[in-house]
């Protein structure tokens, strides 16, 4: 079962729940933010995009403190998948279960377009579906997306290969063009780009299944 948690302010939970569940045909389930387990049979978990507790202080700051983040953190501890999407890449990193930071864009500007992304490893649960080097198109919707490291983290991060999608043309000033980033164990990945909104042809492309459906085989194949 894939954990799809709601914070207050959540506003993608059901479109990645939709994705999995009504898409991609993996059994999913809605998980409030104030559970402090997880369903015990949850196979994977997803940190949705949205504004927890509407950005105050920071974006993800506060989101990192709700109960359920440390069941969370003891999932992925032991090593079980965890995606986090747009505002769930900012609470992964306020957790600190992600390298670096995400800052105001670039321009100040909140940004919402679809943008191309250079795939940069295919060797890794998030990214199966897609090939090394494969430019792919998701939407981004964000004012503070911009990842930030310094530069001798950025230089320990790009050594290890914890870069996994970086911006073609880079929309928000990150460092590196790094889009998406997952830990040193490769078992936890955060993404700016909004891959559930990028399920289905009418709505402008399906280049999304390329890494939910990825996250989706390995569990099924039970690869963590």
């Amino acid at each position: 079962m894939f954990a799809v948690i709601q914070f207050p302010g959540s506003n993608d939970d059901r479109d990645t729940r939709f994705a999995l569940k009504s898409v991609l045909g993996a059994p999913s389930e809605l998980v409030w933010h104030k559970s402090v387990e997880l369903p015990s049979d949850t196979r994977a978990v997803l940190l949705p995009g949205g504004f927890s507790y509407g950005d105050y202080l920071r974006c993800g700051a506060m989101g990192r403190f709700s109960p359920v983040m440390g069941a969370v953190k003891r999932f992925a501890d032991a090593g079980g998948p965890v995606v986090g999407i747009c505002n769930g890449f900012q609470i992964l990193c306020e957790a600190g279960l992600l390298p670096g930071a995400l800052l105001r864009n670039r321009d100040l500007h909140f940004i919402c377009e679809t943008v191309a992304l250079r795939v940069e490893r295919s060797d890794t649960i998030f990214t199966s579906r897609a090939a090394a080097g494969q430019r792919i198109h998701i939407p981004i919707k964000h004012g503070e997306g911009a990842w930030f490291a310094e530069p001798e983290l950025l230089a320990r991060v790009e050594e290890r290969g914890q870069v996994l999608l970086r911006y073609c043309e880079n929309p928000n000033g990150a460092v590196a063009d790094v889009a998406g980033v997952m830990n040193e164990a490769g078992n936890v990945f955060g993404l700016m780009p909004h891959p559930e909104h990028a399920v289905e042809p009418a709505l402008g492309g399906t280049d999304g299944l390329l890494i939910l459906g990825s996250l989706v085989d390995a569990v099924t194949e039970g690869r963590k």
